[in-house]
């Protein structure tokens, strides 16, 4: 946590593209309808999430990964960075939301779930690309590697948080608990796999 946090110009970079993303897209297109607006804000979250979460291991030295695996077992150490990464990511999301809100109108009917939504999604991006950027740090080819794994992992999760997000828009939808269900599934799935299969990645 430490080390992160002193990497300071990564946050207030993070935040600045937020920003200035949100931004531009108030210049060119002010308030857009609300189907519009839920595909903006999940696509921004997309990359916000590539930008903040997915460099966690690729910025590490192997100098660092070193010192780390003299100090920590792999099963801690990806729990750490999955934990930090979802806080992370977590805060970022609240704080588009409420630009998004800000500069772009408030088309939602149901708020509260939409946020609700917005964390769990959150939560399953940060967990997804920090697993993903734990594999991809040990290859020569680290974007390819993160666009050839990660595109066929993220897109069905885009896909059910969007349908989920769709019902905050319509006051007569209702948000099926058993897709959130599976979401939350999914996530689990990606901790159990990142604790089993990280070990092997910590030896090499």
């Amino acid at each position: 946590m430490l080390l992160e946090v002193r990497q300071q110009y990564s946050f207030y970079g993070i935040i600045l593209y937020i920003g200035a993303t949100i931004f531009v897209l108030y210049m060119a297109i002010d308030e857009p309808e609300a189907k519009v607006w839920n595909g903006l804000f999940w696509v921004i979250q997309l990359f916000i999430c590539i930008n903040a979460v997915a460099k966690s291991f690729l910025q590490e030295s192997k100098g660092r990964m070193l010192y780390f695996y003299s100090i920590a077992s792999p099963g801690d150490f990806v729990l750490a960075k999955l934990l930090f990464n979802t806080v992370l990511m977590l805060a970022m999301s609240l704080l588009s939301l409420f630009l998004f809100s800000l500069f772009l109108g408030n088309p939602m009917q149901k708020i509260w779930q939409f946020t609700g939504l917005v964390l769990l999604g959150g939560w399953s991006l940060s967990l997804v690309f920090t697993f993903l950027a734990a594999i991809a740090a040990k290859a020569q080819q680290n974007a390819a590697i993160m666009a050839v794994l990660g595109f066929p992992i993220i897109i069905p999760q885009l896909l059910l948080l969007m349908r989920l997000s769709n019902a905050a828009f319509a006051p007569l939808l209702t948000i099926p608990i058993s897709t959130v269900l599976l979401l939350v599934a999914l996530d689990a799935m990606v901790i159990l796999l990142a604790v089993i299969l990280f070990p092997y990645l910590w030896k090499d």
